[in-house]
């Protein structure tokens, strides 16, 4: 059985306990943060593991490589507390159990993982995507389960998870370029903590945009906009690949506004806080963040995560700012596409 990489003593021996006092949506001062992780650690109750929003923060937020968020999920599943509705959580084990429901092009050794998310094809095309477009793999066989960690089903992506890194490494891949951000956390992040190995070398989206739009920089015509990102929970669990954001716009002459919510103090998208803290948590949470955006003075708002642009594309856009995913902003730096409307 698969056993989470977790060192009690590491944690004892934090002088900060950041992976609760820094947290967003809990209020916790260092002296109760260390007693209630000792009672989650020790297998008790505590407040954390029935207010936990499952944003993934306190992942990066440990400095020490003990993965608190992982043993938060773990002890809510075994304590049967539900982060989510429970038909919620039904409903994504029954739609994303493998039952040979997948779709792969003409897979090279270096390929482009669309998970399970239908959009992802139409976003790979154009000049950023020539010459692997056709290389890619999705369907449920190969999504990486990540979102169970929402819904504190952790043993569902320890029984599914193997499997897909065994049936991505079967197809000889040996490059994986991960155009969902929680897929590539998955490969670095989850699969280690639970001594998954993956064969295979996994390269973040961000990354793979940042070298293509260096070939094609003679084509760049620099947007000189200003930007507010929108950073995903999922990222929490690759904080490494954030400098690719800015490299980025600095590449296509865009320029980040300075916010309060950002970086490590970035807020999620609420749509998970909607779902199992209610529509006032949810709602106070993305009014601060667009609130933040606007006083900054963004004109577009950038995505990386689908879940995200749905949950509060339209506010954004009501807001006065134009939403945008990072791959079609790419695509307007290079002529592919127009400025999305408000």
């Amino acid at each position: 059985m698969l056993q989470l990489n977790f060192d009690p003593a590491k944690c004892i021996a934090c002088k900060t306990q950041d992976c609760l006092v820094k947290c967003q949506y809990l209020r916790l001062d260092k002296d109760k943060a260390k007693t209630e992780m000792q009672k989650i650690i020790n297998g008790e109750d505590s407040f954390v593991l029935h207010d936990c929003v499952t944003c993934y923060a306190c992942e990066e937020y440990c400095k020490m490589g003990n993965h608190p968020f992982y043993l938060i999920v773990e002890r809510q599943e075994g304590k049967g507390i539900l982060p989510a509705p429970r038909s919620i959580a039904t409903m994504w084990i029954n739609q994303c159990e493998p039952r040979g429901r997948f779709t792969v092009g003409k897979v090279k050794e270096r390929a482009l993982s669309f998970c399970f998310i239908p959009i992802f094809p139409l976003w790979a095309t154009g000049k950023l995507f020539d010459g692997i477009a056709s290389s890619y793999i999705m369907g449920e066989e190969f999504f990486c389960n990540a979102v169970f960690l929402h819904y504190a089903k952790m043993s569902v992506i320890k029984d599914r998870l193997p499997k897909v890194i065994e049936n991505i490494a079967k197809l000889g891949i040996k490059e994986l370029i991960c155009l969902h951000d929680e897929c590539y956390g998955t490969f670095n992040s989850l699969a280690p903590a639970y001594g998954m190995k993956v064969p295979f070398k996994t390269t973040h989206y961000f990354e793979y945009l940042y070298e293509k739009l260096k070939e094609l920089k003679d084509e760049i015509k620099p947007l000189n906009v200003k930007l507010a990102y929108q950073r995903p929970c999922s990222n929490r669990l690759s904080p490494k690949t954030q400098h690719f954001v800015d490299d980025i716009f600095n590449l296509i002459g865009a320029h980040r506004v300075k916010r309060e919510y950002v970086g490590e103090n970035a807020l999620c998208c609420a749509e998970v806080i909607r779902m199992g803290q209610g529509y006032k948590i949810a709602d106070d949470v993305q009014k601060r963040n667009l609130e933040d955006m606007v006083k900054a003075g963004a004109e577009y708002c950038v995505f990386n995560c689908p879940m995200c642009y749905l949950s509060i594309g339209d506010k954004v856009s009501k807001r006065g700012l134009k939403p945008i995913h990072i791959i079609d902003l790419c695509k307007m730096a290079i002529g592919e596409k127009t400025a999305p409307g408000v």
